[in-house]
């Protein structure tokens, strides 16, 4: 799976791409480890989750989160958060998946992915993923509030380019268009859910390519 990923743009230019409000994020471009913030997209709260307006919806917003959650209480790592999101039923976070407040979209441009082979050290080889026209697509992610509120990508099965590499996973990509991402952020379990079932949307072709 992943532990870095790329978003090479700018906080306006998330903005525009999603159709969110800027906020405070100063995001200016860069590249993203566990344990470190990035911007996501949300249509919840910007920090306490609570109940959204009777009637109406919150405007999807740019916020900064952690990437990476506390696992449960009795893990064997208290101290090791939980980045990606592999059983969606799982009890940990079926919760919150079912609440579209807690969805959220996660921005990037290209992924790093941990694949079979090795280097001439015995070291795993790091694969590098994107879109052929090099743009911002939108992975499927979700949020606990936590005393630092923060975030995981959910994955699913790798294919393309990434199943060809021997990738065993990888995130889950949303589609492109608005009516998906507003599923994503404001519709029900049941149809958000079926996102998380179709194919791939965006091939991801092998990038040659490391972090600043």
């Amino acid at each position: 799976m992943t532990s870095l990923y790329r978003l090479d743009c700018t906080a306006r230019e998330i903005a525009g791409r999603f159709g969110a409000r800027l906020g405070d994020d100063p995001w200016g471009g860069g590249y993203v480890a566990r344990d470190r913030f990035a911007p996501v997209i949300t249509a919840g709260h910007d920090f306490i989750a609570g109940p959204r307006p009777p009637g109406g919806m919150l405007q999807p917003r740019i916020v900064p989160r952690l990437w990476g959650v506390l696992p449960p209480s009795g893990s064997d790592d208290p101290m090791r958060r939980i980045s990606t999101v592999r059983n969606p039923d799982s009890p940990f976070w079926i919760g919150n998946l079912r609440n579209s407040e807690f969805r959220c979209i996660v921005p990037a441009t290209s992924v790093m992915l941990w694949c079979s082979g090795i280097d001439y050290e015995g070291r795993r080889l790091k694969h590098w993923f994107a879109p052929e026209d090099g743009g911002i697509f939108a992975i499927a992610g979700v949020w606990k509030d936590e005393d630092i509120p923060a975030f995981a990508l959910l994955t699913r099965e790798a294919s393309g380019a990434a199943k060809a590499a021997g990738c065993n996973a990888m995130p889950l990509i949303l589609p492109s268009d608005d009516r998906s991402l507003q599923t994503w952020l404001h519709g029900g379990w049941d149809a958000a859910r079926l996102l998380t079932e179709r194919p791939a949307p965006i091939p991801l072709i092998e990038r040659d390519m490391e972090p600043d």
